[in-house]
């Protein structure tokens, strides 16, 4: 497969949530961390994924957004 997205992480599915029109997709990385990914339960289906299966995430954005403290302390905001 060849593609144009440049940003893709390689790893393995750890959890797969199925729900009634969304499929939630946990994928391991090698680095110890994991990424997320919905996508729909037909795809899930048609991709014939499964716990331990290895993926490749690939991620094209054409917007990224940012947030900062807002430092307020009585904020309910997240921090």
């Amino acid at each position: 497969m060849n593609i144009s997205a440049r940003n893709k992480l390689f790893g393995k599915i750890s959890k797969i949530t199925s729900g009634v029109v969304n499929t939630e997709v946990v994928i391991a990385l090698p680095g110890g961390g994991e990424i997320v990914s919905v996508i729909t339960k037909t795809s899930a289906k048609s991709l014939k994924l499964k716990k331990g299966s290895p993926v490749v995430a690939v991620i094209k954005a054409s917007d990224i957004l940012l947030a900062v403290p807002c430092g307020n302390p009585d904020c309910k905001c997240g921090k």
